[in-house]
């Protein structure tokens, strides 16, 4: 399995940030506090962020305990994202949601996310979405800006094709692609995305590892009742829970995904890291795979 990020080291999981505020579970400054611990008590560091969770909130939220908890910053590995430009009160001068992947609006979403979280350097900065728009040269221009100003270590993508990532790293070394990857969304492994990651020795990140939660609704939908039909059968097999045999579906593929979870609960955390645990054959790999496309593989 691939390890290098050319120098950035990624804890087993990542915790998103994206539901702990307004948009999720409303935490008070001592309930992040709290969570945070827990992350860590588990072995997970590294969280994830983007400026526009929580309408803007999220975080100056987290940054509260960073500043209530300045031992904290230490322990921690901040990655946030920047690009989306969101419709809300916070941004009045925002017409229409849009991209933007201009130098200066990286520079100005780095210094407010900065300001925000109550920290001198971002640890990894996103473009959270491709900007149509998107100069290669003025991108690299503004990181190289901000890695000579100390104020962000490394640089990466989200949500990237092969050919816009290709195109973008041409200009500037990029460290992550954070996609979309699960059971339910398969794409990834079929249009070059982790392909090219293990081409470039880069581990990708995976947001929604667990289909947004489809499998373990009481859903009609036959796809994801054919995936959690079989995860149980799985699951039963290697002594273990549903979102674990997903999470270690994802994680066994060689490219070394690594799973961006979207819980707010430590709980569900520590089931996850269990998921390390889990050594799924190369033939019960096939038989989600097969589950979840709902035919016999050519």
């Amino acid at each position: 399995m691939l390890t290098e990020n050319h120098g950035l080291t990624f804890s087993p999981l990542i915790v998103g940030c994206m539901r702990l505020g307004v948009w999720g579970a409303g935490m008070s400054t001592k309930e992040y506090e709290r969570f945070i611990d827990e992350c860590l008590e588990l072995g997970i560091n590294d969280f994830d962020h983007a400026d526009i969770y929580g309408h803007y909130t999220t975080e100056a939220e987290f940054g509260a305990v960073l500043k209530r908890r300045p031992d904290l910053r230490q322990k921690v590995q901040i990655t946030t994202k920047c690009g989306i430009k969101l419709i809300t009160p916070n941004r009045p001068n925002h017409k229409i949601k849009s991209y933007d992947a201009s130098a200066k609006h990286i520079m100005a979403s780095a210094e407010q996310s900065l300001k925000d979280l109550g920290i001198e350097c971002i640890d990894l900065l996103l473009i959270h979405r491709p900007d149509y728009l998107l100069h290669p040269e003025e991108v690299a221009q503004a990181f190289e800006q901000l890695k000579k100003e100390g104020k962000a270590r490394y640089f990466g993508v989200s949500n990237f094709t092969p050919s816009q990532f290709e195109l973008l790293n041409a200009y500037t070394p990029l460290v992550t692609n954070q996609i979309e990857a699960s059971l339910l969304h398969l794409d990834p492994f079929d249009d070059g995305t982790l392909d090219q990651c293990m081409l470039h020795k880069i581990r990708p990140t995976a947001w929604s590892p667990l289909g947004g939660g489809a499998v373990f609704t009481d859903t009609k939908d036959e796809r994801a009742t054919r995936i959690r039909d079989k995860a149980k059968e799985l699951a039963e097999r290697h002594k273990a829970e549903l979102d674990q045999i997903m999470l270690a579906w994802l994680m066994k593929h060689p490219s070394g995904i690594i799973p961006v979870l979207g819980t707010s609960k430590s709980s569900r955390v520590a089931s996850a890291v269990k998921a390390k645990a889990i050594d799924l054959t190369h033939e019960e790999w096939y038989e989600l795979w097969q589950a979840s496309t709902g035919v016999e593989i050519p």
